[in-house]
């Protein structure tokens, strides 16, 4: 029995990767983590330098944590930049750190993938490869529930809540049938804003990952990077990414277009399993009234009720998600600091910031849209 470093995904058939995975979840398959690093989204110039661990076992993987080693704080969606500034402050290093989540995604799901007591035994030799590797910290973002049980009984790691937002689809005939359940204001604010846009001219398209030509893919990529740019930053992701994804798993990917007299405007890529459409990204190229909540939200949400998916996870943050029906949803994040006094200062830290997540859980549900109370 052997815990394994692993610095390029492709060092591992997919098959075998893929075996280890515990539902249809897109996110941590080998074809979307290994696009990732053939395009160079990942990479150590990125600051995400792949380092997945594997359990082997009889000469087979068994488990794996997916991971980096990372340089810096950006793109992770679970912010410690201010831990870092402390330790920065006091003359103690904080970079390199050890990750596992989904590079630029917040997306909750499984992290420590295969067998039980083998990932088990792969989550206990974790410190030594910190050790060893001269890490300063772990972090795990955005983990499923299977992992608490087994980090909640290890003091060295610390439990962080984040707040986000999803909507659910109890088996709604339409999107009428969705807004016959919200209050008379919101049902008319609803319908406003997609008057608003339809009365613009501006329509939609849907495609699948594999009705989409390359010069779509170039228009998709420069609505995306535009996000970015428009702030002043460079887009995470590479174009060559969207290709490769659209390649290796077309059947995933959902886009929507939007176009005025011929002319494309905007688009919103995102993700879909058995159960979950998962929004990610969005851009525009012509700014249009509620433009942004059409293609995002409500496009969204009937594709969701077309095709019978149950949930919608429109990704981070985003409060205004809340009148239009999606619900604050708790997320995990844990967390192993090797330095003995950050660890003291971060766990009382994160003690009292549990306690605010779960009241604005609590009270962000006032601003719900629904009549009675959540479907």
């Amino acid at each position: 029995m052997s815990l394994t470093l692993l610095t390029r995904l492709a060092d591992i058939p997919a098959s075998q990767w893929d075996a280890l995975t515990p539902n249809e979840q897109p996110f941590l398959r080998h074809a979307f983590l290994n696009a990732l690093e053939e395009s160079g989204s990942v990479s150590r110039a990125s600051g995400w330098l792949p380092q997945h661990l594997l359990w082997i076992e009889d000469g087979a993987p068994r488990a794996a944590l997916p991971g980096y080693a990372k340089s810096h704080s950006m793109g992770e969606y679970v912010f410690d930049q201010g831990w870092a500034e402390a330790c920065q402050r006091a003359g103690l290093p904080y970079y390199p750190k050890w990750l596992s989540a989904v590079p630029f995604s917040p997306v909750s799901g499984a992290r420590l993938l295969g067998d039980d007591a083998a990932a088990a035994r792969l989550l206990r030799a974790l410190p030594g490869f910190l050790d060893a590797g001269q890490l300063h910290s772990a972090h795990i973002n955005f983990s499923d529930r299977r992992m608490h049980p087994l980090l909640q009984q290890d003091q060295r790691w610390l439990l962080r809540l984040g707040c986000q937002y999803h909507w659910h689809n109890p088996g709604y005939r339409d999107f009428q049938d969705f807004l016959d359940t919200l209050t008379s204001r919101k049902r008319k604010q609803l319908r406003k804003e997609r008057q608003l846009v339809a009365g613009q001219g501006v329509e939609f398209i849907w495609y699948q990952g594999a009705e989409l030509s390359e010069a779509q893919w170039d228009f998709i990529y420069t609505c995306y990077a535009n996000t970015y740019r428009v702030r002043g930053r460079q887009p995470y992701l590479t174009r060559l990414f969207f290709s490769l994804l659209a390649e290796r798993m077309p059947a995933a990917i959902r886009v929507v277009i939007a176009s005025r007299q011929g002319h494309t405007l905007a688009m919103a890529f995102s993700l879909v399993d058995g159960e979950t459409f998962y929004g990610r990204y969005w851009g525009c190229l012509e700014e249009y009234n509620r433009l942004h909540f059409e293609t995002c939200f409500y496009q969204g949400m009937e594709y969701a009720i077309a095709h019978g998916l149950a949930r919608f996870d429109a990704g981070a943050q985003g409060e205004h998600k809340l009148i239009r029906g999606f619900e604050p949803v708790l997320t995990e994040s844990w967390h192993l600091l090797r330095h003995p006094g950050l660890h003291d200062a971060v766990a009382r830290f994160l003690h009292q910031e549990r306690d605010g997540i779960r009241a604005w859980a609590v009270e962000a549900r006032e601003a719900l849209p629904y009549r009675l109370s959540t479907p």
